[in-house]
């Protein structure tokens, strides 16, 4: 496993930038589904359950394809390291053809009415098995970084370090609470700028907006060594 200091930075900003870009991008597209905080497609299946409102399918399974997406991706992983083969970069091309055929179903058959059509569908789950494997490659060969696709846990902890820090921690306790900072702040901000970025490039290029993610994914390429 890589020691955190061998993890480029730019590593950590281009998932997080792609979580919030993938995610926005989806749920502009395809009627609310969340692509990369799955769990929150309970929220809006209620509401697409009392509202009638489209799309209750995908919001339904997306979970469930998360899961096993994630479970494959496990698999994956023990075999190429059984092999004595690194696992990162074949999990980035996973990852980035993923991407790349969502991409295709959306800007050939979008935009959706309905995010339950068949091809809706598929690339929402596409995006869905794509934010998986992006999850469970960083937990399993990256768990220096803090999470790229799930923002809550590094906002709490950031309001929990700096309420600390007012509070005046010393020695050892405020270098682990700075070291925390200097991480989480970055991921939050890459995150933030994929979301507004996304929703600009949905509203200006429309389907085609779904061209970038792949293209993000591809620059993770180069670290995939690490």
């Amino acid at each position: 496993m890589s020691d955190a200091r061998s993890i480029p930075a730019p590593l950590s900003h281009l998932l997080g930038f792609n979580a919030g870009y993938v995610d926005t991008a989806g749920f502009l597209a395809l009627g609310g589904l969340f692509t990369a905080h799955v769990t929150g497609n309970f929220v809006t299946l209620g509401a697409a359950l009392i509202h009638g409102s489209a799309g209750a399918l995908s919001k339904l399974l997306a979970l469930p394809v998360f899961c096993v997406a994630v479970l494959l991706t496990r698999l994956a992983s023990n075999a190429l390291v059984a092999r004595q083969k690194a696992p990162m970069f074949s999990l980035v091309v996973a990852q980035v053809l993923l991407l790349a055929l969502a991409a295709a179903l959306m800007q050939v058959w979008g935009p959706f009415e309905d995010g339950d059509m068949a091809p809706a569908f598929a690339a929402g789950m596409l995006m869905v098995c794509a934010m998986a494997v992006q999850n469970a490659m960083q937990r399993m060969h990256l768990p220096q970084l803090p999470p790229s696709t799930l923002m809550t846990g590094n906002t709490t902890q950031v309001m929990i370090d700096l309420a600390d820090l007012l509070k005046g921690l010393g020695g050892d306790e405020r270098s682990a609470a700075m070291g925390r900072l200097r991480k989480m702040l970055p991921a939050i901000v890459s995150f933030a700028v994929g979301c507004a970025l996304a929703a600009l490039a949905y509203v200006t290029l429309g389907m085609w907006c779904f061209a970038l993610p792949p293209l993000v994914a591809a620059l993770t390429l180069r670290y995939s060594s690490v």
